[in-house]
């Protein structure tokens, strides 16, 4: 199967610190799907490296409280367009992230705490019906 990843977990320093997360499965899940890189804050528009940001609401700021919303969103939808027009059944995106979180994410404040709540691009792609997994959950793919 196709699938969409966020590109700091294949070790592509993205994120906004300018590392990578890079996840030591990542070379099995290449084993068993094609996998398609993405950095969703990178195709908004966004450099690396860039402030932290967090959503407050349908909001995302940086902690100096710049609202970086429409660049999230237009990452988020160019994500979506990658994941339809190149077949993809599902995405891993990278855990907490105020644009790939799944089921949790930081809450707002700057203050290390997490919340439930989705990010950008995984609410979008979970709207339109693709699977959405962390990388906790990679295993469920090598299986």
């Amino acid at each position: 199967m196709k699938l969409l990843v966020s590109a700091c977990l294949l070790g592509t320093c993205c994120r906004y610190d300018g590392a990578s997360k890079a996840h030591p499965l990542s070379e099995r899940l290449l084993e068993r799907h094609t996998l398609v890189p993405v950095c969703p804050e990178q195709l908004g528009g966004l450099p690396t490296p860039r402030p932290p940001a967090e959503r407050r609401g349908d909001r995302v700021v940086t902690g100096d409280g710049s609202d970086v919303t429409e660049q999230y969103r237009r990452g988020a939808e160019e994500a979506l367009r990658l994941c339809r027009q190149l077949g993809c059944g599902a995405a891993v995106l990278k855990e907490r992230s105020p644009s790939c979180g799944r089921g949790e994410i930081y809450d707002g404040t700057f203050s290390g705490r997490l919340a439930a709540g989705d990010g950008v691009t995984a609410a979008l792609l979970t709207s339109h019906g693709v699977p959405v997994y962390g990388e906790s959950r990679i295993e469920e793919l090598l299986k």
